[in-house]
């Protein structure tokens, strides 16, 4: 079983729930830019990514030497792991994978917090108690995938203030916030939190995974430098860079996408719930299930891909996450369950 979605290379796939990205698509200007991104090809991209770290920082409001970019938030995670090489890392799960799979890369002991199902797998002030002088890296998600639900931002600054106070580094990785909002963002805890490392992505919100554009906020210029130190020079290649530039000025599409995630999101749970099914609060654009029936290879003997979760830590068999997507798919999806 694959450990990520959207593999429609080894599978037949009319419909693809399986991968969290935008069903409104690609915007037509990021399109453009993608393709004035061929005449580029001819000279190496720019090193120092300043065009597109230009747009980002005046996007987020943040310096722009507090910004690094990576071919995708994934490559990020192993950055900042190679940079700061933790001894102890804490991973609350279940939570994305690449957490681990970075860790697993240097060598860390890795301390697999497991959220409870009966609170909807949130985070709880609990986890405190693991997270000792012993620890050096601490992640997190916000909103979490594969439960889509968001930090309490008291919590929040609660463990970020018992973090700084037991020299843990915090990696909140935030690839699906424009679904729900930036009021909801830890991006404003990162003045006063050194120690703070915010990860996010163009990919999900922009539907540009194939282009693999990520990037962080560090303050600390310490830790900034040691991350810079393990990305390959010329990372970003001119289609990121270029896509980059115009998807840090689409603050109406952001906007629109979350009044459309909202409203097919609640037709999709309520579907679901009347079809008996167990839902999990969530705010992004995808949702996670629980099923007796065998979902994944039912529906995708129907053509349809949706996201196993029996592989992920803290969870099992009969968990599933499913994107949502337009009114269309989504009513497709539900006649393709009826006929099970």
């Amino acid at each position: 079983m694959s450990i990520h979605g959207g593999d429609v290379y080894r599978n037949h796939v009319d419909i693809d729930f399986s991968v969290n990205v935008n069903p409104l698509g690609t915007p037509e200007c990021v399109k453009e830019a993608l393709h004035r991104a061929v005449e580029m090809c001819g000279k190496y991209p720019d090193m120092e990514v300043e065009r597109t770290g230009e747009a980002v920082s005046t996007f987020l409001g943040v310096p722009r030497e507090y910004l690094l970019f990576g071919n995708g938030a994934s490559e990020l995670f192993m950055a900042i792991v190679h940079g700061i090489k933790p001894k102890k890392a804490v991973i609350p799960v279940p939570s994305f994978y690449g957490y681990e799979y970075a860790a697993k890369a240097v060598d860390s002991e890795m301390i697999f917090y497991e959220l409870d199902q009966e609170s909807n797998f949130c985070v709880t002030e609990d986890i405190k108690r693991v997270l000792t002088e012993e620890v050096d890296l601490l992640f997190l998600a916000n909103p979490n995938n594969p439960t889509g639900n968001l930090f309490d931002m008291e919590l929040a600054k609660e463990l970020l203030t018992h973090c700084r106070d037991k020299g843990i580094y915090v990696v909140v990785d935030e690839c699906f916030i424009e679904f729900c909002g930036n009021q909801f963002s830890l991006l404003p805890e990162f003045r006063e939190f050194e120690h703070l490392i915010l990860v996010r992505a163009f990919t999900k919100i922009f539907s540009i995974p194939g282009v693999r554009l990520g990037y962080l906020v560090c303050k600390d210029k310490a830790v900034h430098t040691k991350i810079a130190g393990q990305l390959p020079e010329w990372n970003l290649s001119c289609f990121a860079q270029e896509a980059g530039c115009i998807c840090a000025g689409q603050t109406e599409f952001i906007l629109k996408t979350r009044h459309y995630i909202e409203n097919e999101r609640q037709f999709l749970e309520k579907g679901l719930k009347q079809m008996g099914f167990r839902t999990f609060p969530s705010v992004s654009n995808f949702i996670m299930i629980y099923s007796e029936k065998p979902l994944y290879e039912k529906l995708l003997e129907k053509g349809i891909l949706i996201r196993d979760c029996s592989n992920f830590r803290g969870l099992g068999k009969g968990f599933y996450r499913i994107a949502v997507k337009s009114r269309k798919e989504n009513e497709r999806l539900f006649m393709a369950i009826e006929s099970l």
